[in-house]
């Protein structure tokens, strides 16, 4: 596996419209996508290829953490690496987070209501809606080819994937869902799922882009017996869905689609966009080398350890013991926060650590 991340050491905030910023084979530019009215922004982060000239665009859809409390905390540079993925392979890039996430205004406007009478077609819909919103607004910049768009979510994004799906803007010629769903409250439960499963067929009724869906085999917030459900309803409505299910990834297949999964989900995405004729480079870009190497104090767990490191999100920091003990920390909204997570989880044993690392360079204690 590549490493990943020596291309995002200098992010440098500009406002919308600004020059974007670049490094090596890839340019970014951090976006506000304006809300109708007094809403405000959509905080966004676009990546593409540093060559001159019209991309087609993926908009990549985040999920919605169990806590409320999270939601603030969420940033797009968490999923910087699956950005670079798409973009290396001819595709600009928007990450947007939607109302009520990370830096965005306009509140959280998903919820489904009680987990006894939840309604997953209002929520998929308000999302969808912000999702709309971005490609329309990106539609117009004169690097971005409009008539190929694709839209890419994971969990609850997945599901706004596929409600959006049902009410494409013009230029949306696919969309992939990954774990796709709402109402996961806890390990291998989820609010009614009778009522999700009518969300998905309801979907269906009006979807008629192809689109990929992939599931774990050991997902635990939507399990392949009821991903299949998911599946049945949404393709008996009339909606076409390519299904992936996928062998069981890590602890939780639920999140297949980060970095660490990157050499399984990219061969079910490139097979899917050459089926659909949405192939852009015929050999993806190379990503850079890392700019670090790893302590050789570190043991083998840790060797380990730092090599997912090295392919994780911004921002993000490694944390050492003298005695080769070690925590680290990614895809935080702020460099402090990330030190502070190392630090923690460095320091569980009783250790006395200091951050070695934070997002690509070496630094001082």
């Amino acid at each position: 596996m590549k490493p990943y991340k020596t291309v995002v050491v200098l992010l440098v905030l500009m406002l919308a419209g600004a020059a974007a910023n670049a490094a090596g084979p890839f340019v970014w530019q951090p976006l506000r996508v304006p809300l109708s009215s007094d809403l405000g922004g959509l905080e966004a982060l676009l990546v593409r290829p540093s060559e001159p000239g019209r991309y087609p665009l993926a908009l990549i859809a985040h999920g919605s953490p169990r806590s409320a409390n999270d939601r603030p905390n969420m940033t797009p540079l968490a999923m910087l690496p699956q950005a670079l993925e798409f973009a290396r392979r001819g595709w600009a890039v928007v990450i947007v987070m939607r109302r009520g996430y990370g830096g965005s205004d306009g509140g959280w406007a998903e919820t489904y209501g009680g987990c006894d009478n939840p309604n997953y077609v209002a929520a998929g819909t308000a999302g969808a809606a912000d999702l709309k919103t971005t490609l329309e607004f990106l539609s117009h910049r004169p690097d971005i080819d409009a008539t190929h768009m694709i839209a890419v979510g994971v969990s609850a994004g997945g599901f706004a994937t596929v409600a959006l799906t049902a009410d494409p803007p013009p230029g949306l010629v696919a969309a992939i869902s990954f774990a796709g769903g709402r109402g996961s409250l806890e390990s291998d439960r989820v609010c009614r799922p009778d009522r999700l499963v009518e969300a998905f067929r309801a979907f269906g009724e009006r979807s008629r882009l192809p689109m990929l869906w992939v599931y774990a085999a050991n997902d635990h917030f939507f399990g392949p017996a009821l991903a299949q459900q998911f599946k049945t309803a949404f393709m008996g409505a009339g909606g076409s869905v390519d299904f992936v299910g996928a062998p069981a990834f890590g602890d939780d297949g639920h999140g297949l689609f980060s970095p660490s999964g990157v050499p399984i989900w990219t061969p079910y995405v490139e097979t899917f966009l050459q089926q659909e004729n949405l192939t852009m480079t015929a050999t993806p870009l190379p990503l850079p080398p890392p700019a670090i190497t790893a302590p050789e104090i570190l043991g083998a767990n840790g060797q380990k350890a730092f090599a997912a490191f090295l392919i994780d999100a911004p921002h993000k920091a490694f944390a050492l013991s003298p005695d080769g003990h070690f925590g680290w920390q990614t895809g935080m909204r702020t460099v402090a926060a990330a030190r502070a997570g190392a630090l923690k989880f460095c320091q569980q044993s009783g250790k006395t650590c200091g951050v070695m690392f934070v997002d690509d360079a070496a630094v001082g204690q």
